[in-house]
């Protein structure tokens, strides 16, 4: 594969499944302590990844579950936000400023926090109750973190009893990076060939459902917008049809992800009207991807993290043909904001 590093690649998410024993010794604690709400926060890309874990709380557990922004939660005055709170905070620096910023704000109202950080010695490395530290980079924390949120909601649920799935997905989850890696590989050919499509491309409407939307936020705002400045418009396909589908004609082009769940429907409905009126739909669906090994009940769970990983092919070869590394920044991290 063009570019990647297949054994830094397998040796980063193994890392993150291999966090799964403390994380399920970490859940069964808060949850004997009594906690009541669980608070997802983090900033831009790392809280997104965090998305299809607080989904799968709220659809499966009586737990009160919160996907606010840190910037905004710390300006508020919270009601479900205190000590029966666990706070699970992402940020691969371990120094986002305003995730630093929620962390001080929730350890004040006495909750629970926990971190999910790829280098120990750094404020949320060293101020949270419990950091758990897998070391990625840009093109592999995507599933690192999906993995790591995965395990974290799967293990609260197991421990209330509210869901079985947890002892399913273990020794599943043992075989994910390998299964991972088969599918970039797989992907590899198709990538070269979305690339050469996309290089030249101005804008984009990206767009998901259930499990999928997450990535196609993600991968449109910290991605196509961030790192190669692609103008894009993510919206969820519940809402597409609510606006934005006005602006699709011959020659726009339209990103969809599917997901596996029981809201592929609304993905296969904007598939459906997109095919009628541009010319530059692109589906990308998960399902078509093989991974041995993993039980089909546990698929659907998985779709964000078979995405994100076949889009960082599309990622690398769109920054080679672009002649744009994906590190090149205007503004970030660089001018004061």
């Amino acid at each position: 594969m063009f570019n990647f590093d297949a054994d830094r690649f397998l040796k980063i998410q193994k890392g993150a499944v291999a966090l799964a024993a403390e994380i399920d010794a970490a859940a069964q604690r808060y949850v004997a302590e009594g906690i009541d709400s669980v608070f997802f926060l983090g900033t831009g890309g790392a809280a997104i990844l965090m998305y299809p874990a607080a989904a799968l709380l709220a659809q499966s557990s009586r737990l009160h579950v919160f996907t606010d922004r840190s910037a905004e939660l710390v300006l508020t005055d919270h009601r479900s936000l205190g000590p029966r709170s666990l706070v699970i905070i992402p940020s691969l620096s371990g120094t986002t400023r305003e995730s630093i910023a929620a962390l001080d704000f929730c350890r004040a109202r006495g909750a629970r926090i926990l971190t999910l950080v790829g280098h120990a010695d750094t404020p949320l490395g060293q101020q949270a109750d419990r950091a758990f530290v897998n070391f990625a980079e840009d093109d592999t924390s995507s599933e690192s973190f999906y993995i790591q949120g995965l395990l974290i909601a799967l293990s609260l649920l197991k421990h209330r009893g509210e869901a079985s799935l947890h002892d399913m997905a273990a020794p599943a989850l043992a075989h994910l990076p390998r299964a991972l890696l088969a599918a970039k590989a797989s992907f590899e050919a198709r990538a070269v060939a979305l690339a050469r499509k996309f290089r030249n491309e101005p804008y984009h409407i990206i767009t998901g459902a259930g499990s999928a939307w997450p990535q196609a936020f993600y991968y449109g705002m910290c991605i196509l917008e961030e790192m190669q400045w692609i103008r894009t418009r993510p919206v969820h396909a519940s809402d597409f049809f609510h606006g934005t589908l006005e602006l699709v004609e011959k020659g726009v082009s339209v990103i969809l992800l599917k997901s596996e769940d029981e809201f592929r429907p609304l993905c296969e409905r904007v598939e459906q009207f997109a095919r009628q009126y541009t010319d530059k739909l692109t589906v990308i669906d998960p399902a078509e991807a093989d991974l041995p090994d993993m039980p089909q009940a546990f698929r659907p769970l998985l779709s964000p993290v078979i995405l994100a990983t076949q889009l960082e092919r599309l990622s690398a070869h769109l920054e080679h043909l672009r002649n744009h590394p994906l590190t090149t920044r205007r503004y970030y991290k660089r001018v004061a904001y």
